[in-house]
């Protein structure tokens, strides 16, 4: 049991050098993912001869200068361990006063074994994530880091089976990349992948947005790069909790748990409002049958996850106090380790320490269903 103060909701790691040797199956490693040098001498991943590299400057910043960062030149060996090494990462931890961290994976890695047309090679990659994370990283300290295991999109039912064998691995939530039936378009097939969340009790989070083959991919350099890292989770996300929500999901498991990760928050109510009253005015010809209005289902079944949101936090009352979650996105650019602490203190300044707890803790213990205990109180 612990007591959680300050729990991270939306963390990353980077895949080690070593993974794909140690976790892939031999026959796949000359096609896996290989480690190669980038134009200015740093590491970088290579999915496949020609294609763009997968630098890891930005997706390993902590420790450096914001002039200092870019995406070519970082090295495993100049980066800091806590990246991808799980005994580091609860040294940083302890460092920046975190005492949880839920984990998601590099998403350029899971596309490239997620768009492969090779459904042995799709699920042996995904499976060689997941048993990285929960054997090697995650195994340092069950109750502090807490991986997200990765689904595959090669049909509800091997979906399904991931997530049976992840529960059993001691994962207590899933990530989806892509709708489990592998359409395009979240379609009756899911429900049946929903329902299996719901009864093993295991929350589904999306990362952003949901990979689709119509997607562009999005801009990460030039002028355009900053409106596409700033805004993605509000621009993105919000249509995907439309669908959600418009497709009856829960109305028929209301007792699932979505997480929308590095959403941000501030543009909640506004867009609840919207979404209600377009609604009601387009729900007969639209075919729309849902029991509640919209807004009802965010207040009872979403987590969105922030990591500097002031206007989400003054705000929170619109929002709904249950229904935000404080993150760093540790190691990417967007973290401020290893002053997490100072940026809490700021950001919730005048707001009451219940409602700061639940923001920054309970609403993450309550979702997953973590070992809690709290402190006594000083006689």
């Amino acid at each position: 049991m612990r007591n959680y103060k300050l729990i991270d909701a939306d963390c990353h790691t980077l895949e080690p050098a070593h993974i794909w040797t140690e976790y892939l199956p031999a026959k796949f490693h000359e096609s896996a993912p290989q480690l190669v040098k980038d134009p200015d001498g740093g590491d970088a991943w290579q999915f496949q001869p020609g294609q763009p590299l997968m630098c890891i400057g930005l997706v390993t910043t902590p420790g450096r200068k914001y002039e200092d960062i870019k995406w070519t030149g970082s090295t495993y060996d100049d980066i800091r361990r806590s990246c991808f090494d799980g005994a580091a990462r609860l040294e940083d931890m302890d460092y920046d006063g975190i005492d949880a961290e839920f984990l998601y994976p590099s998403q350029r890695t899971m596309y490239y074994f997620m768009g492969n047309k090779d459904r042995e090679f799709h699920l042996a990659g995904v499976q060689a994530y997941n048993n990285w994370l929960s054997d090697e990283f995650c195994a340092n300290d069950p109750e502090r880091l807490f991986g997200l295991a990765q689904m595959p999109n090669l049909g509800v039912d091997a979906a399904i089976a991931e997530m049976e064998r992840c529960k059993k691995k001691g994962f207590r939530g899933i990530v989806l990349t892509a709708w489990p039936s592998g359409h395009d378009d979240l379609c009756a097939e899911d429900d049946r992948f929903f329902a299996a969340a719901r009864d093993m009790g295991m929350p589904v989070s999306i990362h952003i947005f949901i990979q689709r083959k119509r997607n562009p991919r999005p801009t990460l350099e030039g002028p355009a790069a900053i409106g596409t890292m700033a805004l993605a989770g509000m621009i993105m996300f919000p249509p995907i909790m439309c669908e959600l929500i418009m497709s009856g999901l829960f109305d028929r498991y209301p007792e699932l748990t979505l997480v929308g990760v590095e959403t941000e928050v501030g543009w909640i109510p506004e867009a609840l409002e919207q979404v209600d009253n377009f609604y009601w005015r387009n729900r007969t010809h639209t075919g729309v049958n849902i029991e509640r209005l919209p807004s009802e289902y965010f207040h009872e079944n979403f987590i969105c996850t922030f990591i500097s949101d002031r206007v989400g936090v003054k705000n929170r009352y619109e929002i709904g106090v249950r229904n935000m979650a404080w993150s760093t996105d540790f190691p990417h650019h967007g973290c401020d380790w290893p002053y997490s602490r100072k940026l809490v203190s700021e950001m919730f300044d005048s707001v009451p320490a219940e409602e700061r707890f639940q923001i920054c803790a309970g609403n993450m213990i309550r979702a997953y269903d973590l070992p809690y205990k709290a402190e006594a109180a000083a006689a």
